[in-house]
């Protein structure tokens, strides 16, 4: 039988020794042994458990014989006893011959493991006395030579600190040198500047003043020239009456002198005088039937020299004539037509009921929409004033930041919001108006949507018109694309929002009820106006087919809504 004290190999590997430091030996000679060792030791072991293995095997085999049918035939009889007395005396002696061979071969493997143990740790020790030593002497070196590092680095040390002192010194001196020579220059400008900006400001005053006075001197050209018509009126009427009536200058007497254009002589008819104002009024007018005339009073059928100027009234209205046609002559002379009345009535009149509505929509935005138009042009001036002050002197591609994307966008959504707040009012009393509906609902957050959708429009495009071509001036790329904004395009999108938002009121005004979409009757309807046309009424808020509550659909869309 094995010891139960013996060590395996792998127990034998793992075996750990004490650190002795004089005479010790070398951890890794002794750590390879030993696994040499455990390697031996494994194979003895490996070879006792396969003898072990065979023993086992043949005791099973003499416990349990097996035969077959002609074996048992031809061992029964006298035999059997002596075989198996045979096979067990067989198999004691080969289970003693294998228990002696392994206890043999593990005592040797014990006493080798032992010898190697022995020789290991003084090895080890031998080993682990002389890295002592080995460390010893390169500690004590170690420190010799750290020691003198240490002198030599506090006299560099020392010697940098001073020679960086001194140039801290140079280089404040220089510092306060330079600062004073920056101070003074700063105050030399400041004051240059000073004396520019009362210059400036001087010049503002003064050039203040004769704007003044040129605006008062044309304040007073034009009042002149609007009562010259009435002053030479007034004149000539003097004169007529001061003039003997001996002789009266015909028209063309009168005109023989003035360098006009021919203009078709109007026909003439002999009147009396009492009737020849009424004979010139305007025809809307209404006039008393004509008297017959007298041969008494009555002029001659029509010669070209005579004249009509009998009474005050006569003379007015002949000095009338000659200044009508004065004028007609001279914007004839540089090519232009006479100025149309400040508000000229509509030549045609609305055709339909639709027409109307349209016309009555048109009327209700109008002042909105003229507000809106010049708040818009006013931010957009003021926005170009900043863009260039951050553009100047700015060639090639734009190397500054642009003001504030959102900045910007405030200043026009600011400037939009009021008018578009009295539009969608507009819009309200438009829908109160023709249908009689009243809403308390709030349309805030669709006017500042509406007013927000504006300014962002007007940015982007700005925006990328001026930093899409990178060469030349950018001032004058900014210039250029603000000027295409400040026409009839702003007026469009003005237009536009304007509509927006008075269809914001008119929906707003009718919630609860149902509205009818209803194209421009002068426009063709695109697509979208016409699928939402030939919808049926929606409740209002609801989108019609296009997907929109209200119009305008598209650019310049002039549609509109009312409700039902």
């Amino acid at each position: 039988m094995l010891s139960t004290t013996r060590q395996s190999s792998t127990e034998i590997a793992r075996t750990n020794f004490n650190t002795v430091r004089k005479g010790g030996l070398d951890p890794q000679e002794v750590r390879s042994h030993l696994e040499t060792v455990a390697r031996e030791v494994g194979h003895l072991e490996n070879r006792i458990r396969d003898l072990q293995e065979q023993l086992s095997e043949a005791l099973r085999r003499a416990a349990n014989p097996t035969f077959d049918e002609a074996t048992l035939a031809s061992a029964l009889g006298a035999q059997s006893a002596a075989i198996l007395r045979s096979a067990h005396e067989e198999a004691g002696r080969v289970t003693a011959e294998a228990q002696e061979r392994s206890a043999l071969l593990f005592s040797e493997s014990q006493k080798r493991a032992a010898n190697h143990l022995i020789e290991a740790q003084e090895r080890a020790g031998a080993m682990l006395t002389e890295a002592e030593q080995a460390a010893a002497q390169i500690d004590h070196d170690a420190r010799l030579a750290a020691e003198r590092l240490i002198e030599s680095a506090k006299i560099n040390g020392d010697a940098l600190v001073e020679r960086g002192r001194e140039q801290g010194r140079a280089i404040v001196d220089q510092a306060n040198e330079a600062r004073r020579h920056v101070l003074n220059d700063l105050a030399v400008k400041r004051k240059a500047l000073h004396i520019q900006i009362d210059q400036l400001r001087a010049a503002r005053d003064a050039m203040s003043s004769f704007v003044t006075g040129v605006r008062e001197q044309v304040d007073a050209l034009l009042d002149n020239i609007n009562g010259s018509d009435d002053v030479a009126r007034a004149a000539a009427l003097e004169a007529l009456r001061v003039r003997p009536p001996s002789h009266e200058p015909t028209e063309e007497e009168l005109l023989a002198g003035t360098p006009l254009r021919h203009v078709p002589e109007p026909s003439l008819q002999a009147v009396a005088a009492s009737s020849a104002v009424s004979n010139l009024e305007p025809v809307s007018a209404p006039t008393a039937p004509v008297p017959a005339a007298t041969p008494e009073v009555a002029a001659p059928a029509a010669t070209a020299g005579e004249s009509f100027v009998g009474d005050d009234a006569t003379g007015t209205d002949v000095v009338n004539e000659i200044f009508a046609r004065l004028r007609k002559a001279t914007l004839e002379e540089r090519g232009a037509t006479a100025a149309a009345p400040k508000k000229a009535a509509p030549s045609t009149k609305p055709e339909t009921p639709l027409d109307e509505l349209f016309a009555r929509r048109d009327r209700a935005i109008d002042e909105s929409l003229s507000v809106l138009t010049r708040k818009v042009k006013r931010a957009l001036q003021d926005d170009q004033n900043i863009t260039l002050e951050r553009l100047r002197d700015v060639k090639g591609p734009i190397t500054v930041e642009l003001e504030d994307e959102l900045e910007q966008r405030r200043r026009y959504a600011d400037a939009a919001v009021d008018a578009l707040a009295d539009a969608t009012a507009a819009g309200v009393q438009f829908a109160f108006d023709e249908a009689g509906a009243a809403s308390e609902a709030n349309a805030g957050a669709g006017i500042d949507e509406c007013a927000q959708d504006l300014a962002v429009t007007i940015v982007l495009a700005i925006r990328k018109r001026i930093l899409a071509d990178g060469n030349g001036d950018a001032a004058e790329r900014a210039n250029a694309a603000y000027r295409e904004w400040r026409g009839a395009r702003v007026e469009r999108l003005c237009t536009d929002a304007a509509r927006r938002a008075f269809h914001l009121g008119v929906t707003t005004g009718s919630i609860g009820r149902s509205l009818r979409f209803l194209p421009a009757p002068n426009d063709a309807p695109c697509d979208a106006c016409a699928l939402d046309a030939a919808a049926p009424p929606r409740v209002a808020g609801q989108a019609f087919p296009s997907g929109s509550a209200y119009p305008p659909l598209h650019a310049g869309c002039a549609c509109t809504v009312v409700p039902v």
